[in-house]
């Protein structure tokens, strides 16, 4: 049996071998490519990441900064970088980096002289640089039986994840050279005596001579951590302690997000914001609106948002910008607002210590998307981004949307304004991070979809709560008795409930109760007294003007194909709002496209000759010439150029006019003029070219 035990496992030896080596030449790869990354560098910026932040920068961070490409991107990375550690941003000058800077240049003139290695890349130097200058420090020198030995006393750091109280020992091995780090482990209680004759693999003889020595340093030879119960053998904690824990001090608590989103953001936002980025939650529901569309409602909440004073006043300019793209990276709809804020001094004493949130909606069409939004704080430099993938379905079937968990409603400020996150007369207020108060009401919003007659009058809806995956709540409702259909808005008291994680469960059940459909939600109900609240800024929309939210829908139908879907939804537009240039613009470009000439000269004829309304001269030019009346297309084009400036595409409108007028000379003009603003242009070089041969 043995036997065949052995050969079984010799064959797995060899794979973990094989793999062990793959691991190690890929990871020898990396290194040599790493090294290659940093050999590239420009001077200043090797020297910064090789020596000065060698201690501190974390791999997520090293990793970024060497895939930038320019040195204005690296040096606003180095920005961002002391900015993510300044422990108060309101003071002028980071007391991290200036305390940094300080360790440095310490240890750079303390340590190393013993070796041709400058002091930052000593034991001694990297320690004193991660942790700052010891407590207190013993020398043990000048004893015979020991070698150069110094311990560093270090206390209250359990903030930063180290014990409470520590050493960290540097001894010179065989009593000769520059301090090494001291690790129980690897060499014990022998290597810091001069003549010790003991068994030299016994950590217990080592250490009970060396407490005839020096009973001081033995008591720190076998555990650095003070207090921890020890017997005569080395402590792993300790190992742990100045193998992993120390070194990672300075990365703890520095949340590498920003990193990511620098390299991952810099083509798209400005540079002047890229070492600015701040974290945020966020949320995104779809609701069907009770016009038949729907609609995503987003919030995202920074962190912080900052304010400039201006005597008694406070200001600000937000800028909301982002698309919305399909799977393949195709833009869907692109979205831009920019909001200026202005608070009083009493506005400001309200809501400076809450959180802020920023709430919007957009009608969408059917489909699978991504939705990517930028808030710029304009006055500040700050931005922050939000990612969210959704599907706004093409048909109803039957269905529990997405649950929404809210921690305050309130009644909605007005029936005749559209805003994010009012339904069924009610404004909520959720909170991306799902977090409740235990005193709190939840108050639970729902749609049900593709709901049959029969189901209204005979089916059931059940909430449950669960915590630990208990059952600890149920409430029950006849479909029926539910007068707002396919809107569902409860409210959960959750007084009496302790503090814990919970999973909301939404059941749709039949007749006979059984469960036909499922949606969960998971909380948290904190145990502290309070939570912060936002104060909350978004744009309401007048229902009167409801077209825009027709056109928008009507642009994105014409941007995904779907010209007929598209036709209804601008005409609407257009026809609820006349007066509205744009409204009328994208109406035009659809019929245009539909090869409707004849309506589209009937719609904007008059917009041109009645009410001077100059942006219809293109699509008027546009409708003549597909009508082949070119005398009428030259005159609306050059109106265009008269009141917007030289365009590209109408002075080849033009050329392409008068050729088929056949008048050669003044298409040659217009083409000429075309080229001198763009002169890449092969297929209208081609006809200028053609033109002149034939002239000649």
């Amino acid at each position: 049996m043995m036997i065949n035990s052995t050969s079984a496992v010799r064959p797995m030896m060899k794979k973990l071998l094989v793999v062990c080596s793959v691991l190690v030449f890929c990871f020898s790869l990396y290194a040599e490519s790493e090294k290659e990354l940093i050999k590239k560098l420009p001077p200043p910026h090797r020297v910064w990441l090789s020596e000065e932040v060698v201690y501190i920068i974390s791999s997520v961070e090293k990793e970024v900064f060497l895939q930038l490409e320019s040195d204005r991107e690296r040096d606003t990375f180095i920005s961002a970088f002391w900015k993510q550690r300044n422990p108060n941003r309101n003071l002028p000058e980071n007391e991290f980096k200036k305390e940094h800077y300080r360790r440095l240049a310490y240890v750079n003139n303390w340590f190393g002289k013993d070796s041709p290695a400058p002091g930052w890349r000593t034991d001694q130097g990297r320690i004193y640089i991660t942790l700052g200058e010891a407590h207190s420090i013993e020398r043990f020198e000048s004893d015979n039986d020991l070698v150069p030995t110094v311990v560093w006393f270090y206390q209250g750091m359990a903030a930063k994840g180290l014990p409470d109280s520590f050493n960290v020992v540097f001894f010179k091995k065989d009593g000769i050279g520059e301090y090494e780090l001291y690790s129980p482990v690897k060499f014990g209680p022998q290597a810091l005596m001069r003549n010790f004759e003991g068994d030299a693999t016994s950590y217990e003889a080592a250490y009970y001579a060396l407490m005839d020595i020096q009973p001081q340093l033995a008591a720190v030879s076998l555990s650095l951590i003070t207090g921890e119960p020890m017997g005569v053998n080395p402590s792993i904690a300790s190992e742990l302690l100045i193998r992993e824990k120390i070194p990672e001090t300075p990365q703890r608590n520095i949340k590498n997000i920003y990193a990511s989103n620098f390299l991952k953001f810099k083509g798209q936002v400005e540079i002047d914001y890229a070492d600015n980025f701040m974290e945020s939650s966020s949320q995104l529901n779809v609701v069907l609106h009770p016009s038949g569309h729907y609609f995503i409602h987003y919030l995202i909440e920074p962190k912080r948002l900052s304010f400039e004073q201006y005597k008694d006043k406070y200001y600000t300019t937000l800028e909301i910008s982002g698309n919305i793209t399909d799977p393949s990276g195709k833009m869907l709809t692109q979205i831009s607002r920019r909001i200026p804020l202005e608070l009083s001094e009493n506005q400001m004493r309200m809501v400076k210590d809450k959180l802020f949130s920023f709430q919007d909606m957009i009608p969408v069409i059917p489909g699978s998307y991504r939705l990517t939004i930028f808030l710029k704080n304009l006055t500040t430099k700050e931005f922050t981004s939000l990612e969210k993938d959704f599907v706004v379905p093409a048909r109803e079937k039957l269905a529990i949307s997405t649950l929404l968990l809210a921690n305050r409603k309130a009644a909605a400020p007005s029936s005749v304004v559209i805003k994010p996150f009012i339904f069924d007369g009610s404004h909520l207020l959720p909170s991306p991070r799902n977090d409740f108060l235990a005193a709190d009401n939840l108050e639970l919003f729902f749609q049900l979809h593709g709901l049959s007659e029969d189901l209204i009058q005979a089916g059931f809806l059940e909430i449950s709560l669960f915590r630990r995956g208990e059952k600890v709540f149920t409430k029950e409702r006849l479909l029926r008795d539910l007068g707002s259909l396919p809107d569902v808005l409860e409210t959960l008291p959750l007084k009496g409930q302790s503090p814990a994680y919970y999973n909301l469960k939404v059941s749709l059940l039949d007749q006979k109760k059984s469960e036909i459909a499922t949606e969960n939600a998971d909380f948290y109900i904190t145990p502290q007294p309070s939570l912060p609240r936002p104060w909350v800024v978004s744009v309401p929309t007048a229902v009167g003007d409801f077209s825009v939210f027709l056109n928008e829908l009507g642009r994105q139908y014409i941007q995904s194909g779907d010209l007929d879907k598209a036709r209804p939804l601008l005409e609407s537009a257009f026809r609820q709002n006349p007066d509205s240039v744009r409204f009328g613009g994208d109406y035009c470009q659809l019929l245009l496209q539909k090869k409707e000439f004849a309506k589209v000269k009937a719609l904007a004829l008059p917009q041109v000759k009645e009410k001077s309304r100059f942006e219809f001269a293109l699509p008027l030019g546009h409708a003549c010439q597909g009508l082949k009346e070119f005398d009428d297309a030259i005159v609306f084009y050059a109106d265009f150029i008269t009141h917007f400036g030289a365009n590209i595409n109408v002075f080849n409108q033009i050329g392409e006019c008068y050729f088929q007028l056949g008048n050669a000379a003044e298409a040659l003009k217009a083409w000429e003029k075309s080229l001198e603003l763009n002169p890449k242009q092969p297929r209208i070089r081609e006809k200028v070219d053609g033109l002149k041969k034939t002239a000649k």
